[in-house]
């Protein structure tokens, strides 16, 4: 057999397995997993480097509108480029619907901001801001049909957050059609509140951001979710997890025969909401929701990692320019903590964190790694086995590791539209020095080729739906 590429000498890794293998490559699909692979157009040597599949990040933010006079710093075509170079090859961005604006009026545009844009293959998440009962009735269950079988809700953020009602008959909604439901929990009304307090008391640097979304106005707002989710009796994804008492909530759902997922973030296991505190106003580049939290924090989440009751690793990557009055530092940001844009850069610094403080420190093994970053999502968000691993049939989405190259992170080096990154300095030990999609080299050492090779991706329903086992089907 002839092969279009093969990647010779590598150590293959899956969820599950590890490997010494070469891969052989045809009209994008891998089709061999085999010993001395030798008839190919092109060879590419992989001596000492890991090959894994593509990372998926599931929870990205490109080219939303964030209010008036605040524009998001990444398009599709920066946002799926830093994607790129951080060894990702698939990307879950959100479609979001505004106040009396159909899904399919919402769809139009974001397919227009993506169409021939994307370095890497991306997929829309639906977001219900307006759950109408056309919306509800007849839109959504003909676009679950269609291949969006994600959506996100959001317990926060006035003119974004539905009531509990809202919630329940969109739950009920995604029941009856296999829709899976990610939710934002953090409790809008307790929110409020603090923000009134801190007014009165003159409290507006970026510092009471945290001090405003408290742990317990989370793990409130995860019981509610995880509540409404039992009531209705339908499966859904926590995301961006930042505590051990949501965390915990998690875990008592899953025990209690409740199918959930749970998400955590690199924000909430390298950053603390000392951050925030930084002189004049360096800490609103750290402001996201929820906020990063403490040192006890940051290992309950690791743990969350290691014991899976984190399925996913995700970077909710939501950027925005610093030093920039369409950014963070807009004339209201500069005096008010609350009007600094919510949201950090992180796509492209996801995978290489956890590979540098996860496996190479010894928290977690690669196999973990490669579930928590690439399977599990292709799973959770029907993409598997197309997406997530290496195997005969698979699309050739293939990241190749050097588990020794050490990366100072830049800003520079990171090709997005933020002119920071919240890890500056940061010293990272492994890094991608090669991506391809569907066999093409799309990044090779920090090079990334035009936009346009990415591919638009609609999906299936998702395993945890299907299954009827356990709340833990997404792991490998």
């Amino acid at each position: 057999m002839r092969f279009d590429t093969v990647i010779r000498n590598g150590t293959v890794v899956t969820a599950s397995d590890t490997f010494v293998s070469d891969v052989g490559i045809r009209e994008g699909r891998i089709v061999a997993l085999a010993a001395n692979l030798t008839e190919a157009d092109e060879v590419i040597d992989a001596t000492g480097l890991f090959v894994l599949p593509g990372g998926i990040d599931s929870h990205v933010h490109l080219d939303q509108p964030s209010g008036d006079g605040i524009v998001m710093a990444d398009d599709f075509d920066s946002g799926t480029r830093s994607a790129a170079i951080g060894g990702n090859s698939t990307v879950l961005a959100f479609c979001m619907q505004e106040k009396g604006q159909s899904l399919r009026e919402a769809l139009k545009i974001y397919h227009a901001k993506a169409d021939g844009k994307c370095h890497v293959d991306v997929s829309f998440h639906l977001v219900i801001t307006d759950p109408t009962a056309e919306v509800l009735g007849q839109e959504l269950p003909a676009l679950v049909e269609d291949g969006y079988t994600s959506l996100k809700v959001f317990m926060t953020y006035e003119g974004l957050r539905l009531r509990d009602d809202e919630i329940l008959a969109t739950l009920d909604t995604a029941r009856r059609t296999g829709a899976l439901v990610m939710v934002h929990c953090e409790n809008e009304d307790a929110i409020r509140y603090l923000i009134g307090r801190h007014e009165e008391e003159g409290k507006f640097a970026p510092k009471y951001h945290a001090t405003t979304r408290p742990v317990a106005a989370e793990r409130e707002a995860t019981h509610r979710a995880l509540s409404l989710a039992e009531i209705v009796d339908v499966p859904i994804v926590i995301v961006h997890v930042s505590n051990r008492e949501a965390m915990e909530e998690i875990r008592r759902a899953r025990q209690r025969g409740q199918k959930i997922a749970g998400e955590t973030c690199p924000q909430y296991m390298m950053l603390t909401a000392d951050d925030l505190d930084l002189e004049g106003l360096d800490g609103a580049k750290f402001v996201c929701s929820p906020p990063p939290r403490d040192k006890a924090s940051q290992d309950a989440c690791w743990e969350g990692i290691e014991q899976g009751v984190f399925d996913l690793f995700s970077s909710d990557h939501c950027p925005f320019r610093f030093d920039d009055p369409e950014g963070k530092l807009n004339e209201k940001g500069k005096r008010h903590f609350r009007w600094i844009p919510n949201g950090i850069p992180g796509v492209a610094t996801r995978l290489p964190i956890l590979f540098s403080e996860g496996v190479m420190k010894g928290r977690i093994d690669i196999n973990r790694f490669v579930a928590v970053t690439s399977t599990n999502h292709a799973k959770l968000y029907g993409m598997y086995p197309q997406k997530g691993t290496i195997a005969i049939g698979s699309d050739a989405d293939i990241a190749l590791w050097d588990p020794h190259e050490r990366v100072t992170l830049t800003n520079d080096i990171l090709q997005h539209g933020a002119d920071y990154t919240p890890y500056e300095g940061l010293e990272v030990r492994g890094w991608p020095v090669r991506l391809l999609i569907r066999g093409q080299t799309i990044m090779e050492r920090g090079s990334v080729v035009e936009a346009g090779q990415g591919q638009y991706q609609s999906r299936k329903r998702s395993n945890l739906i299907a299954d009827t086992n356990s709340g833990a089907s997404v792991r490998p």
